[in-house]
């Protein structure tokens, strides 16, 4: 089920009132969630259901012998990384395999090895990259001893499905997540209501601001041999805006809808347009996916604990497997490696820039915003390429190609829309999200907030039908 879709306009108010004045109990409230969550994701197809239900499964089956053998540290330790590796391989199976075979038969062809391997022809679940991660973290906390392995099939099976944040994140840590499932929650308006606005502004972005983008975007990209270069930009730029848009309104909506029922989701994004550094803008993108990739794969290499070119190594290693997570294409590996070189500069060199909570915009601050940005957009080029021939077709044009045609400006009223949103954001910057009012002198007449509330009503509907799915629901 998309956010985007009708059929969401109807089951989130069902789910919302019978969570609220039908099941007021903890347990009976967090059934109604695992029901209404697998109701959400099978809406796709049904058949995933029994996908993630084995990864519930098993994972909750995982913590209870973790825990049991915790005496035995050998036994513990063989529990949980037999876990780890069965969740892995339902993920390589279903995400990797196919890519693989055919990596390995262009390889062996190359030496005049002529294969036959059979491919599977399967599709690839919705969110399994979100929700394997967020089970291996449990996994992982329990034997580290960081959580308690829960009892409650229901708690864990809640925390596993959780709807709003299933398919895209962000990726949820048991330590967080986990006991409010295992705690009574209370009605609080005012979290419900700054819910409500997160929501309405993460739509505003989808379905107003990252649907335009794609618009032009999708109808022009491969025609980029013909394509000036300003036109290029305009699309690499468009491009940029569309991911930060799409995949941060996915968040803004999951973690308002989580408000809605009374949990708290972690902030995924935090304005990262607005970074100084590249290092600064992958503390301020995808948070949650950063720093699980932090404390599970880089820290456990040694972090940055060690010599500089181990460090260099650590980070090689950390941004090749998130460019894999990211799907199974060269290009998403070529980007993770584009920017670990990258941060791998700025640790060489130990560039420092301000500090993130600097409110001042100086020249040197606004050149290295730009430079951030325009880094991040060069890197979204090789994401967006649908292959590895393309990304490098698509720089040597704006290169070569003539610089600049009038009648082959696209998506010009996305890029308004863009530009309204960078401002909103930019005056917002300090908050959780652009609608947080609180603290603002000019927001505090409630006609004015209602003006803004329904000006973003109007043109979410003026702009919805197009019916995108989400960017980030291929990975």
């Amino acid at each position: 089920m998309l956010f985007n879709s009708f059929e969401f306009l109807v089951f989130l108010p069902v789910v919302y009132v019978l969570y609220w004045f039908v099941f007021k109990d903890r347990k009976p409230q967090n059934l109604l969630i695992v029901l209404a969550s697998y109701i959400f994701y099978g809406w796709w197809d049904w058949r995933f259901l029994f996908l993630i239900a084995l990864t519930s499964v098993c994972s909750f089956v995982g913590g209870l012998l973790s825990e049991k053998f915790s005496s035995i540290p050998k036994k513990q330790k063989f529990v949980c990384a037999a876990n780890v590796v069965f969740n892995l391989l339902i993920l390589s199976v279903f995400k990797y395999y196919n890519f693989f075979v055919g990596t390995l038969q262009e390889m062996l062809g190359m030496f005049g090895i002529e294969t036959d391997w059979a491919t599977l022809n399967i599709i690839l679940p919705v969110g399994i990259s979100f929700y394997t991660f967020q089970a291996l973290s449990y996994t992982i906390d329990v034997y580290k001893k960081k959580i308690a392995a829960t009892h409650d099939v229901i708690d864990f099976f809640a925390y596993i499905s959780f709807f709003p944040q299933l398919v895209a994140g962000p990726i949820e840590r048991a330590t967080n997540l986990l006991p409010q499932f295992q705690n009574d929650r209370r009605f609080d308006y005012a979290k419900a209501v700054d819910g409500c606005r997160q929501m309405l502004w993460g739509f505003f972005k989808k379905m107003v601001i990252a649907d335009s983008c794609a618009a032009a975007v999708n109808d022009h990209w491969s025609e980029y041999h013909s394509l000036p270069t300003i036109t290029l930009l305009l699309l690499a730029f468009l491009f940029t805006m569309q991911i930060y848009c799409d995949f941060s309104g996915y968040s803004d909506i999951a973690i308002g809808c989580a408000r809605l029922l009374g949990f708290d989701l972690k902030r995924n994004f935090n304005f990262p347009y607005f970074s100084r550094s590249i290092p600064e803008f992958w503390r301020r993108w995808h948070i949650s996916l950063m720093t699980w990739f932090r404390d599970y794969v880089y820290i456990p290499l040694g972090g940055s604990c060690c010599g500089k070119w181990t460090i260099v190594r650590n980070v090689f290693i950390v941004w090749a497997v998130s460019g894999l997570w990211h799907g199974a294409n060269w290009t998403f590996v070529c980007w993770g490696l584009f920017h670990a070189v990258l941060l791998s500069i700025y640790n060489l060199l130990n560039i420092k820039t301000k500090c993130e909570s600097d409110v001042t915009l100086s020249f040197k601050s606004f050149f290295q915003i730009c430079l951030t940005f325009l880094l991040a957009m060069f890197g979204w080029i090789i994401f967006r390429a649908e292959s590895l021939g393309q990304s490098v077709g698509f720089f040597e044009s704006m290169i070569s190609n003539q610089i600049f045609d009038p009648s082959m400006l696209y998506g010009k009223t996305a890029v308004a829309f863009a530009a309204m949103m960078l401002f909103v954001e930019w005056l917002q910057r300090k908050k959780e999200h652009a609608l947080q009012f609180s603290e603002n002198k000019v927001f505090k007449s409630a006609v004015v907030r209602w003006c803004v509330y329904y000006s973003l009503i109007f043109l979410i509907v003026r702009f919805a039908g197009s019916g995108q799915t989400f960017i980030y629901f291929q990975f």
